[in-house]
């Protein structure tokens, strides 16, 4: 593992937890998890709905200062403290190096911190609006979708590490692709990712690793083995069989 790597690994220290029988701790992925060694580049969570990617990448997140509701260190707003205590039990392994720029975007809360952002501009200032740092647009008053790829063009700055959960939810599939250009170039500007998705093309950043999340624990997969690259490809080849199938009494 390369030793410039912002975050290396993640452990979790199971002797001090009080008991597996409260969430998150009767999560299956937290009862297996030892320890998780991430990319230097990127690393993908993924895995079905209600494997715990969200509480996983909530408490990597808040352990590395980052606000529960997204935004980068500075954020402070707290529209409902829902948060898990997770993070008080994780032990964050650090490389050498440290992150110049960092950003947790959380698409649950998105709404939250555009708000936020807009509240903190019409207060006075001697810097420039917020949203400058976003495009020079309120974030409101762009659609979803263009509004999530504003902060990931504009806001992100290169040198930085970036914790993302389900930052596909708004976007075309063309849009994900220019995601993955984005990535590329934060990428080369020394940025590390660690993303939960469901996207199969966003998956499909070559120098990656990808932990796929089950009721068994945690596995190492790769992108063609996924079951989202597998029922996406079948769809595309078979549609009408599918449908039938699907459509059958």
């Amino acid at each position: 593992m390369n030793l410039d790597t912002y975050l290396r690994r993640i452990e979790l220290d199971k002797g001090r937890i009080p008991s597996f029988d409260q969430y998150p701790f009767t999560l299956k992925v937290i009862q297996h998890l030892q320890s998780l060694e991430l990319h230097p580049k990127v690393t993908y969570i993924i895995g079905e709905n209600g494997m715990g990617k969200s509480t996983l990448m909530e408490a990597i997140a808040v352990a590395l200062g980052f606000n529960p509701e997204g935004g980068t260190r500075n954020f402070t707003f707290s529209t409902a403290a829902t948060h898990s205590r997770l993070h008080e039990y994780m032990k964050l392994v650090r490389g050498v190096s440290k992150p110049k720029d960092g950003f947790f975007f959380r698409a649950e809360s998105y709404y939250n911190l555009a708000t936020n952002i807009d509240e903190m501009d019409r207060e006075w200032s001697f810097g420039p609006p917020i949203k400058d740092s976003y495009g020079g647009k309120s974030l409101h008053e762009q659609s979803h979708g263009e509004s999530f790829f504003a902060t990931f063009v504009h806001r992100f700055g290169g040198q930085g590490l970036y914790v993302l959960d389900g930052r596909e939810a708004a976007l075309s599939p063309f849009r994900q692709l220019a995601m993955l250009s984005r990535m590329h170039e934060l990428v080369q500007q020394q940025s590390q990712f660690i993303i939960a998705t469901h996207s199969p093309i966003l998956m499909a950043y070559p120098d990656s690793i990808i932990y796929e999340l089950t009721s068994d624990g945690i596995a190492v997969n790769v992108l063609e083995e996924t079951d989202h690259f597998l029922i996406m490809k079948e769809f595309v080849n078979n549609k009408e069989r599918m449908l039938t199938e699907l459509f059958r009494p």
